[in-house]
């Protein structure tokens, strides 16, 4: 038998029984789809962790009170028992270093924003005017933080876009007044929609200067300091500044913990690199489910087509070609059925990015790939006994149905 007749047999005796081939197919397809729509959730979270962090720039290190031992991130990086607190005089001192571009204090903290009658809860953050640009924040309308000295805070507030419009609706922010806790600001500034970053929604926030929080939340300590390189090749040397600096004026004590944008990403890559490894794995479990379903319904249909075999035999159709039928059918039915697996995972995705318009959730290359070579695989293997099993048959006997 020629190749073309072994195929035009394969698929005849799959179109010939629609309902075990839809249900062989649907198994398939799940599986895959398992495949590709947890790998794009994963890889979407992976995506998404990647660009808020990128969106601060390669060289940015990140200061923290208190000393952390294991130097990685976790809850540890955020909380800790601090022994001598960040101060705004610390952050000055920074800036001394030649391999440090911007500096900016940061005080963080919840209160109430009050206007016209309305009233909400807030987060106000306390900084300089070198924090727009290490977080990259562009003003939709009038100006950012007043440069000035940052021990004598102007009673002056940047608001978000969201602020903006449920304090003022179509009524210009800029230069009213607007109570902030027991405190009164000016608006000079509304930042231009941007949605979250890292743990901020912006379009929420309430940014005063650095010594106006303090003020505000009767504070003297920072929560952090965002400290930018002149590149990404002076990161190293200048958290070495950074150190020293620090470490000269806290009495010689090393109680600062530095943090920078690599090695966040490289922490938050590798977890979510093998998170998104792991459910791949969980999910292809069940294309071996599909491949012992294709195996014990290949098994039935060998039963079936017991005398069909058995006049092929007769006929002259060697061991070979026997196994080479059944082989193809499962093939078909594996490739068949990964395809469609494969639309439906894409579909899922699709919804995945509708829902969650922040969440990249494309399904990577490498999971598409796996999936469907996965499936052909699982389908052949488990194809082999039920297409040696044929070869094996007597004609004699076949033809018998015996």
């Amino acid at each position: 038998m020629r190749s073309r007749d072994i195929l035009a047999f394969a698929t005849r005796a799959a179109t010939a029984t629609p309902l075990r081939t839809a249900l062989m197919m649907l198994a398939m397809a799940i599986g895959v789809a398992a495949v590709v729509l947890l790998t794009a959730l994963g890889d979407g979270a992976r995506r998404y962790v990647v660009r808020e962090f990128s969106a601060l720039g390669s060289s940015l290190i990140i200061v923290l009170p208190g000393r952390t031992e294991t130097g990685g991130l976790g809850a540890g990086s955020f909380v800790t028992n601090t022994p001598r607190d960040l101060t705004v005089d610390d952050a000055a001192a920074l800036q001394r270093s030649g391999l440090i571009t911007r500096v900016a204090p940061l005080v963080v903290g919840n209160s109430e924003i009050a206007y016209g009658g309305r009233l909400r809860e807030v987060v106000v953050v306390g900084s300089s005017t070198a924090f727009a640009e290490i977080r990259n924040f562009t003003t939709a309308q009038g100006r950012f933080l007043p440069e000035e000295d940052w021990r004598r805070g102007s009673a002056v507030a940047v608001i978000g876009a969201t602020l903006d419009k449920e304090l003022f609706g179509t009524e210009p922010a800029l230069g009213k007044m607007i109570r902030v806790g027991d405190r009164r600001y000016r608006v000079i500034g509304v930042l231009a929609a941007s949605g979250s970053g890292l743990g901020m929604n912006a379009d929420e926030l309430v940014i005063v200067p650095v010594a106006a929080a303090q003020a505000l939340f009767n504070a003297s300590s920072l929560f952090r300091i965002f400290a930018e390189a002149r590149n990404r090749d002076a990161v190293p040397a200048a958290k070495d500044q950074i150190l020293d600096i620090l470490k000269a004026r806290h009495d010689g004590e090393e109680d600062v913990t530095l943090i920078t944008q690599d090695a966040v990403l490289g922490t938050f890559d590798r977890i979510l690199g093998a998170l998104t490894l792991a459910v791949a794995g969980i999910a292809a479990i069940s294309l071996a489910v599909a491949g012992i379903l294709v195996m014990n319904v290949m098994l039935v249909a060998v039963t079936q087509r017991t005398s069909e075999i058995g006049l092929l035999k007769a006929l002259g159709a060697t061991g070979r070609a026997i196994r080479l039928m059944f082989l193809t059918e499962a093939a078909l039915l594996s490739i068949a059925g990964a395809l469609a697996g494969l639309l439906l995972g894409h579909l899922g995705a699709w919804g995945l990015r509708l829902a969650f318009p922040v969440l990249p959730a494309y399904p990577p290359d490498w999971a598409i790939l796996a999936g469907l070579g996965t499936a052909i695989v699982t389908g052949v293997l488990f194809g082999v006994m039920p297409a040696r099993h044929a070869a094996t048959l007597d004609p004699v006997d076949a033809l018998a149905k015996r």
